[in-house]
C-alpha cells in the first residue's frame, strides 16, 4: 500500500484541520478510499493512488488558502475539493487578514498615504495621535512581508519610558517588567497570527520583540524593522536604532507628539530626527490626524478636547 507525508509548513495546522479536527473529519468523506491520519503538522495518507494523488493538489490548495486568508471553512474545503472557483487573490487594498478572516486595510486616506510610503521607501515616519493605526498597520505590513517571504524576519521594539509608574515596582523578573511596556505589540500580532504559529515564530526568532536597549550593537537584515512610541527616545538612542539597518530591511518608526514620557529637561529623538531627516532620499514621512482615529468614536472628541486644551495654556 502506498503512503505519503504531507508537511503543513507556514500555516496553524488548528486552523487547517479545524476546530475539533471536524476539517480532518469532512476530508475523510470527501476521499473515502483514503486514510488521512494527522498529527501535529504532519498529514500522513494511504490507499488509493489516484485519490492520493488528488488529495495532495487539494490539500496545497488549502494551505496556500490558510496563509492567503488566515481561515478554512467548510465551504472552502468542498469547493477545492470539487474543483470550483475559490477566491484565490487577495482584493486590492487588504494588508492581510486576522485571524478571524477580517480583512486589514486602509481605513483613511492618511493611512494609505503610510501603506504607500512603505512600499515606495526603505523608512518610514508615521506621526499622529492615539488610535490613528500606526503600530497597527504598521505591523500588518510587517505580517504581510513575512506571509510573502519579502523578509525573514520581523523585529518589533520600544523604549521602556515609565508614563507615571515606576518599573521598579512592577513585579517579576526582568522580562516580566519590560513585556507591559510591549503588551501592544503582542496584541497587533495576536489579532494577525494565531496564537500556536505565533508562539513557534517567537520561540524561533522569526518575529523578535524587544526593549530599544536591547538593540545596540545589532544589524538588523532581511527584516521589517518597527520602532514604536518612538516619541520616547532620546537623540541618542534613536540615532542608534537608525543605524542598526542592514541590507534588504525596511524599518517603520511610529510616535505621538502628545504623548511625550520623557523628563522635560529630555528633547525628544524624534522630533529630532524628523528634523534631521526631513529631505533624505529614501525616507518617508507620513502625519495622521483626528480623522484617521479608527477606535471609538469618543477617542476623536478626546483627542480634540486635549489640543484645544493645550493650545489655550499654551496661549
Amino acid at each position: 500500500m502506498i503512503e505519503k507525508h504531507i508537511v503543513l509548513e507556514d500555516i496553524d495546522p488548528v486552523v487547517f484541520f479545524g476546530v475539533g479536527n471536524a476539517h480532518l473529519q469532512m476530508m475523510r468523506g470527501l476521499y473515502p478510499k483514503l486514510r488521512i491520519m494527522a498529527r501535529d503538522n504532519v498529514i500522513r495518507i494511504m490507499g488509493d493512488e489516484e485519490q492520493m494523488a488528488a488529495f495532495e493538489e487539494s490539500s496545497e490548495k488549502m494551505r496556500q488558502h490558510v496563509i492567503r486568508f488566515n481561515t478554512l471553512t467548510e465551504e472552502d474545503i468542498i469547493d477545492i475539493t470539487k474543483g470550483k472557483h475559490t477566491r484565490e487573490q487577495v482584493p486590492d487594498g487588504v494588508v492581510v487578514y486576522s485571524i478571524a478572516g477580517r480583512p486589514i486595510k486602509a481605513r483613511s486616506e492618511n493611512q494609505q498615504h503610510l501603506i504607500d510610503a512603505y512600499n515606495s521607501n526603505d523608512m518610514v515616519f508615521a506621526v499622529g495621535p492615539a488610535g490613528t493605526g500606526k503600530t497597527y498597520l504598521s505591523i500588518a505590513l510587517a505580517v504581510k512581508a513575512l506571509k510573502e517571504k519579502t523578509a525573514k524576519k520581523i523585529i518589533l521594539s520600544r523604549p521602556a519610558v515609565e508614563a507615571g509608574e515606576k518599573l521598579g515596582f512592577l513585579p517579576g523578573d526582568m522580562k516580566d517588567k519590560i513585556d507591559p511596556y510591549l503588551q501592544p505589540l503582542y496584541d497587533a500580532l495576536e489579532d494577525m497570527i494565531p496564537q500556536v504559529k505565533l508562539q513557534d515564530m517567537m520561540e524561533k526568532h522569526v518575529i523578535q520583540i524587544a526593549p530599544l536597549a536591547f538593540m545596540r550593537g545589532r544589524t538588523l537584515s532581511d527584516a521589517v524593522v518597527i520602532l514604536d512610541e518612538a516619541q520616547n527616545t532620546t537623540p541618542a538612542q534613536i540615532r542608534m536604532f537608525l543605524t542598526r539597518m542592514g541590507w534588504n530591511t525596511k524599518m517603520i518608526v511610529t510616535g505621538d507628539m502628545t504623548q511625550i514620557d520623557l523628563p522635560h529637561s529630555q528633547k525628544s529623538g524624534l522630533i529630532e530626527a524628523l528634523h534631521i531627516l526631513n529631505n533624505v532620499e529614501g525616507i518617508g514621512v507620513v502625519n495622521l490626524n483626528q480623522k484617521d482615529i479608527v477606535r471609538h468614536k469618543l477617542v476623536t472628541r478626546i483627542v480634540n478636547a486635549y489640543e484645544a486644551f493645550d493650545k489655550e495654556a499654551g496661549g
